[in-house]
């Protein structure tokens, strides 16, 4: 995986990096991960924005991207960077669904919450990256 140029001002304090397969029952594994990582790095602070991110960008994965997924976090000093690798062919980008649909919203919800993200081609696939400013 490969990070976005730019939005990474400093070497990471701390990384982490799952390779996960594309099951349902992914998302939920992959939010204990989450959990368990920042509780360990004391970002207590981070985690709940962090899930819900992570939680979208996965099930995307799951939903369009292929039979497995990987998902780096890394502590930047007040900065937590993730990103999320799937094989998948194409870009994900916002929609707008109507008021009655049950999804669609996901990427939506990550440009609320991140303070940046952005889609970068990689051999073999693409990656979804987030930014969150964060204390510990």
């Amino acid at each position: 995986m490969t990070p976005q140029p730019g939005a990474l001002p400093t070497t990471p304090l701390r990384t982490v990096e799952y390779l996960l397969p594309s099951v349902p029952a992914g998302v939920a594994k992959t939010r204990s991960l989450v959990r368990t990582e920042l509780a360990g790095w004391g970002l207590h602070g981070a985690i709940d924005d962090c899930l819900l991110i992570v939680s979208e960008l996965v099930t995307n994965a799951i939903r369009y991207g292929g039979s497995a997924y990987a998902l780096r976090l890394e502590d930047r000093e007040g900065q937590l960077y993730g990103e999320v690798f799937d094989p998948g062919e194409g870009e994900p980008r916002p929609c707008s669904p109507d008021l009655n649909a049950l999804s669609g919203r996901g990427l939506q919800i990550v440009a609320a919450i991140a303070a940046d993200w952005g889609v970068t081609s990689v051999s073999g696939g693409k990656v979804v990256w987030f930014a969150l400013a964060c204390t510990a």
